[in-house]
């Protein structure tokens, strides 16, 4: 755990106790701070008694005695309409903040001779990849790296920072949101496509979300975008204008001067005066698809950035294990293969893994998103049969209806067993995909959750399952 810097002395009242608020109320209490914690769930504040934590009801609080709120992300902010503990804390004058901001100022206090580095990572899709693949370049070049964020631990549950450790970040929109003083050594928006409009009041605040990974960035400091959508390539020439940082574009479809891009597989750096070829892609098992190889430029001009030889750098590539529940292999049983996609939780993610299986039995449905699957029916003809889950079943079929064939079978484990079923009566190679294209709110906790029952749910079906790198 992080010893936290700056907080002695303070009463801060904490909402939200899942991983991240129960994470950073442990850390805000070793750095001396009064911590006052609160969940409307009472599972939630049991798990917090039981570990010694002063559950407070923030309802009749004296709120002017607070000198912060930090709230975990998954509380809304500011849309659809502020949590009713953002009104109070407004109403007392308190200072809302996230744990990623505490970790900020933990950094920022820290003395020079031991401040760690900084990558920080977003994105609409890709950044949990990017993420645990700049983690692994890191650790096979001998770095102590943590990884952490919006992926694993919270921030302030991973190991002590000390001068040569690196702390690679995934950070979502929520979670950007909260945070003000964050200064990344190096920073990646991977896309920015349509997701969480709700939580940003429309697509101009979830924009303008994503774009503070950058904020406070300086000379020394490396900027990561990519300029293959049209919000990323916006945000690349304003900060190409404001000329403070080094600015690294990177493509995963066309060649780019004074970046890092990908062509048919193949992995080039242009950042000096002759483009180099560093890795073909195609070898690399666990980065299959378009989608990763900007994901692979992505860690790869970070890793340069943080001062990692290019080589080395190549041959981690190569030895990336891959991510939990992102396109991953999990089992087979006979010619049937399964895949766990639980981590595509909209229909742009559901796309990456759709696109690299020519034929497949799709599981998908849950809590959809804005727009649903109708961005993926040019895909529909790969679609063997759709076995459709959670609340979005309905919406879905009625998209479906007349171009791929499907069947309702309200939660996972039926769907599971019908497409097994109905791929074992096939006779032929087949893919049972989950790829949801949906969060998961409705039947799980997270999409991890998710992609958990799905190996028990494959392993029960007696498939020989196997568990990915995390």
């Amino acid at each position: 755990m992080i010893s936290v810097r700056g907080f002695q002395g303070k009463r801060i009242a904490v909402f939200g106790l899942a991983r991240t608020g129960l994470t950073a109320a442990r850390a805000l209490v070793a750095g001396g701070a009064e911590v006052a914690c609160w969940d409307e769930k009472a599972p939630a504040q049991d798990a917090a008694r039981a570990e010694g934590l002063t559950v407070t009801d923030l309802n009749t609080a004296d709120w002017s005695g607070f000198d912060a709120l930090l709230l975990s992300p998954g509380v809304p902010l500011t849309h659809p309409k502020p949590h009713w503990t953002v009104e109070r804390a407004k109403a007392a004058g308190v200072e809302i903040i996230g744990d990623v901001e505490v970790f900020a100022r933990t950094v920022a206090g820290t003395d020079p001779g031991g401040r760690p580095k900084v990558v920080a990572i977003t994105g609409t899709n890709g950044k949990s990849t990017t993420t645990a693949l700049l983690g692994h370049i890191c650790r096979e070049a001998g770095k102590d790296a943590q990884v952490g964020g919006n992926i694993g631990l919270g921030v302030l549950g991973l190991e002590e920072m000390h001068g040569g450790s690196i702390y690679v970040l995934e950070l979502s929109s929520y979670q950007l949101d909260l945070t003000r003083s964050l200064k990344a050594d190096a920073a990646a928006l991977l896309n920015i496509t349509p997701d969480h409009l709700d939580r940003h009041g429309g697509m101009d605040g979830y924009v303008a979300a994503k774009r503070r990974v950058f904020q406070n960035q300086g000379k020394g400091d490396t900027a990561v975008i990519s300029v293959d959508d049209p919000h990323c390539q916006a945000i690349c020439t304003e900060l190409l204008a404001a000329n403070r940082r080094t600015i690294r574009p990177i493509s995963a479809g066309r060649a780019i001067s004074k970046g890092v891009y990908a062509l048919n597989g193949m992995l080039y750096d242009a950042t000096a005066e002759r483009t180099m070829e560093v890795a073909d892609l195609a070898r690399a098992a666990s980065l299959p698809g378009r989608h990763n190889w900007q994901n692979a430029a992505a860690a790869y001009a970070a890793a340069v950035a943080l001062g990692i030889d290019s080589a080395m750098v190549a041959d981690a590539l190569m030895s990336f294990p891959g991510l939990a529940h992102r396109m991953e292999n999990i089992g087979a049983i006979g010619k049937v293969r399964f895949v766990n996609d639980s981590k595509a939780t909209n229909a742009d993610a559901a796309r990456q893994a759709m696109a690299a299986t020519p034929r497949f039995r799709w599981i998908a449905g849950g809590v959809s998103k804005a727009g649903g699957i109708e961005p993926l029916g040019d895909l529909f003809g790969r679609v063997a049969k759709a076995y459709l889950i959670g609340e979005a079943a309905g919406d879905f079929a009625r998209t479906l209806d007349g171009k791929a064939p499907y069947a309702l079978c309200g939660d996972l484990e039926a769907a599971t067993a019908l497409a097994f079923q109905d791929a074992l009566a096939s006779g032929e190679d087949e893919v049972i995909l989950l790829s949801p294209a949906c969060a998961s709110f409705d039947q799980f906790a997270d999409f991890e959750q998710r992609g958990d029952a799905f190996r028990a749910i494959v392993a029960a079906l007696g498939g020989r399952v196997q568990r990915a790198a995390s």
